[in-house]
């Protein structure tokens, strides 16, 4: 019997909203947004992210400009800045260790604050499109992330991940194809012969996607679009800017 039921339904019908309405997303939304997101899986209860509901019309149009210029920042009824965060850790348990040591500054906890605010970020986005809303992820906040911290005022141990764009969907695009199930999902080990073979399928699929999508004028498949991915270099000012905020010392 092949399973189905409306969660699955809400998953498997999601897609990246870039155009939005007027229409408000309510305080009490946000609310029941943001408590799901806290519902995620968290190591040890850690629990190491916060999250910046971003109002303000100056700020919106700094993020916007600082992530590239994406318009639909200052647009979307509701801007949220996801931040990995280490900060409240540390704080709330030095008063507990007496001076003693402590390691909330390895590549470890780095790893784990990370994770965490991808799970509650991911229940936050199941959440909003329970009640109709889109959602959209933003990385390119991380393009000028000193200049983001600043302008949000982010303490040493806390970093932005990604943000996030919450609204009512003006229009919608057709669904993306993934990889094949087989791709992903592997048996009792990882089977390198049979992920590439199933790259080779994907990328017809994805040719057909890219041709209807741009009306004929582009039909590059997936594994060419990751390898100019791959070629360029990308936000290379990561990792120093993460060890001069606190992280990765250890």
């Amino acid at each position: 019997m092949n399973p189905n039921n409306e969660t699955l339904e809400l998953l498997n019908r999601h897609a990246s909203v870039r155009q939005y309405k007027d229409t408000l997303v309510s305080e009490e939304q946000l609310a029941a947004i943001i408590s799901a997101a806290q519902m995620a899986s968290t190591s040890s209860n850690v629990q190491a992210y916060s999250v910046i509901s971003v109002t303000d019309p100056g700020l919106r149009s700094q993020l916007a400009e600082l992530a590239g210029n994406q318009a639909y920042i200052e647009q979307a009824p509701v801007f949220l800045v996801w931040c990995a965060d280490l900060y409240r850790l540390r704080e709330a348990s030095a008063p507990h260790l007496a001076g003693g040591s402590s390691y909330e500054d390895t590549t470890e906890n780095l790893i784990v604050a990370t994770v965490d605010v991808a799970l509650a970020a991911q229940n936050a986005a199941v959440a909003a499109e329970s009640l109709g809303l889109g959602i959209v992820y933003i990385g390119g906040i991380r393009s000028k992330i000193a200049e983001v911290s600043e302008l949000l005022g982010l303490p040493e141990l806390v970093y932005p991940v990604f943000g996030m764009c919450v609204g009512y969907p003006a229009a919608r695009t057709g669904l993306r194809p993934r990889l094949p199930l087989q791709a992903v999902l592997h048996r009792n080990g990882y089977d390198a012969a049979t992920t590439l073979e199933q790259v080779k399928v994907y990328d017809e699929e994805s040719r057909v996607y890219m041709r209807e999508r741009t009306g004929g004028a582009n039909d590059t498949p997936w594994s060419e679009m990751m390898a100019k991915r791959i070629s360029e270099p990308a936000r290379m000012q990561l990792k120093d800017f993460l060890q001069a905020k606190g992280f990765l010392r250890r």
